[in-house]
């Protein structure tokens, strides 16, 4: 069985319709149109390569309801989670649906949003060493230097008293 060579006319109307203001998903418009979805997806994969489609999403502006969520960044996520918490439980499904979130997605949002908060408090923290801690470092030092310097002085105490004790005095000739 050979595979339907489908026109460039209609690849380009599908493209459209997958990429359009009221774009449709390529498994939806697969079980509208009866072309199977991976032939779909790739045919937006290669519009989305050539130029004029590049233009068409420039011209789009990035609203950040278009955005994927891999694609949002920090501030956006910090002011959907705010934007959203101010919202009335009416209103909130219509902003949801604006920004093209689930109720998930904003849990999930608010977790992360919550993590990063949490992990920026503990790095605020200074890394840095204090006064204090310098001022510990250095009397610590100080301290090894001065055992070492007892601890040598000890050991040749000793022996000093062993090399009179083996041959005397220093000023005695016998």
């Amino acid at each position: 069985m050979q595979a339907p060579v489908y026109g460039e006319a209609f690849r380009k109307r599908m493209v459209e319709r997958m990429s359009g203001p009221n774009r449709v998903t390529a498994r939806a418009l697969s079980a509208e149109v009866g072309v199977c979805q991976p032939t779909l997806s790739r045919w937006l994969r290669e519009a989305s390569k050539l130029p004029q489609m590049a233009k068409k999403k420039a011209s789009r502006g990035t609203r950040t309801s278009s955005r994927r969520r891999s694609e949002r960044t920090g501030a956006d996520k910090v002011r959907i989670v705010l934007e959203a918490a101010a919202l009335p439980e009416g209103e909130l499904g219509e902003f949801l649906r604006r920004e093209g979130l689930h109720e998930q997605d904003l849990s999930r949002l608010r977790e992360e949003v919550q993590a990063a908060a949490v992990a920026g408090f503990a790095a605020s923290k200074p890394r840095g060493e204090t006064d204090e801690q310098r001022r510990i470092k250095e009397l610590e030092r100080d301290l090894k230097r001065k055992d070492a310097a007892l601890a040598e002085t000890a050991a040749l105490l000793v022996l000093r008293k062993k090399a009179v004790a083996l041959w005397g005095e220093e000023g005695d000739d016998t």
